[in-house]
């Protein structure tokens, strides 16, 4: 059976996720490849500091899980070819395709042009890596794959059998390693490779949350978690507030890690017991989230570039311009590629549908 909690919390999180670059682009904190502040008022950077904390964490939780339910029906052969073509082909020859156009915005906007000077080819390569955005997500999803098909060859279900006597306190106490976990494998340059913490929580997705019996445990703790979540996040807003939230040591504070960690178990809890159903709505953006993450940041960025460098508008209608911008460009420039057959493939990783054999007519 489908699990239609994870659905959701996959597209909520993903409208999550757009919502939190806009406020991105504007911010005070992290300076690279974006516009910056365009008003004096900067508390509405407290959004970032509670999105972050919890957002790819979650959705590296919740593809662990789903992980497990693929493999119980297929192949790791199958599983394989799968994410490498959901994955990698977006992420590696997407990047040629057509994500160079975000690599131009981003080197626009970081004045890169003015430094490197006139160079097509070099500048169309830096393009193209600078390009790769939002598709750190899929590349890291891809590789933690690979890694897990390999577990797989080796691990006989033996750790899925110990970890299904986990109850919703042992879910609660994984912060620790979650915790530890966030101190390694960190890249000093581009920071979201964060490898350890988002490993870890794939694999614990994987090995320990599939256990439905485990969420429903934790859904029964869902009011709690939220109170915790919410105290949690204040405790983090007053001891953080003002650092730069997408850097050590404020990324792996014990505040960001505890209120993160809290807020994921109130949604896998609180989507299982209340949002576990398929609806018109559900069914639209589950067909479309994945499409909106890979195409939202373009137009965000465009938008937020072209708007703020030739408009002097006042920053609340620069705010609700690109929140247009992000969310209907994402949505319609998926529902363009997707009916292409070679960029929904270069692009979506998606691949073209055989056609059923047509049987002879013996009348």
């Amino acid at each position: 059976m489908r699990k239609h909690y994870l659905d959701n919390i996959r597209w909520v999180t993903i409208i999550t996720v757009v919502f939190f670059h806009v406020f991105y682009m504007f911010n005070n904190e992290a300076k690279a490849g974006v516009v910056g502040p365009i008003c004096n008022f900067r508390y509405q950077d407290g959004i970032q500091y509670l999105l972050y904390p919890w957002m790819m964490i979650l959705l590296f939780l919740v593809s662990g899980i789903c992980a497990r339910y693929y493999l119980e029906n297929h192949t790791v052969k199958e599983f394989v070819k799968a994410r490498t073509t959901k994955l990698l082909v977006p992420s590696t020859i997407g990047l040629f395709v057509f994500h160079w156009v975000q690599g131009y915005v981003l080197m626009r906007l970081s004045g890169v042009f003015e430094k490197i000077g006139n160079q097509p080819i070099g500048n169309f390569l830096l393009m193209a890596l600078t390009g790769t955005g939002v598709l750190w997500f899929i590349q890291t999803l891809w590789l933690f794959s690979m890694v897990l098909a390999l577990i797989k060859k080796f691990e006989r279900g033996k750790l899925f059998a110990l970890t299904g006597k986990a109850n919703a306190y042992i879910a609660i106490a994984l912060v620790i390693p979650v915790y530890l976990s966030s101190f390694v494998l960190n890249t000093p340059a581009v920071v979201v490779y964060r490898f350890g913490i988002y490993g870890v929580t794939f694999l614990l997705g994987y090995f320990v949350f599939a256990h439905e019996e485990l969420i429903e445990k934790i859904s029964r703790l869902t009011i709690p978690l939220i109170i915790s979540s919410a105290v949690l996040g204040v405790v983090y807003l007053v001891l953080h507030f003002g650092d730069n939230y997408a850097e050590n040591p404020t990324f792996n504070s014990i505040p960001a890690i505890a209120y993160g960690w809290s807020v994921c178990l109130a949604m896998l809890g609180g989507f299982y017991k209340w949002y576990n159903k398929k609806t018109k709505l559900t069914e639209f953006m589950n067909k479309r989230s994945y499409g909106l993450y890979i195409f939202h940041y373009l137009p965000l960025s465009a938008s937020a570039y072209y708007i703020s460098r030739y408009t002097s508008l006042p920053a609340v209608l620069v705010y609700i311009l690109v929140f247009i911008c992000a969310y209907t460009g994402g949505f319609l420039l998926n529902e363009i590629f997707s009916k292409i057959p070679f960029f929904r493939w270069a692009l979506l990783g998606i691949k073209k549908e055989k056609k059923p054999e047509s049987k002879p007519n013996n009348n």
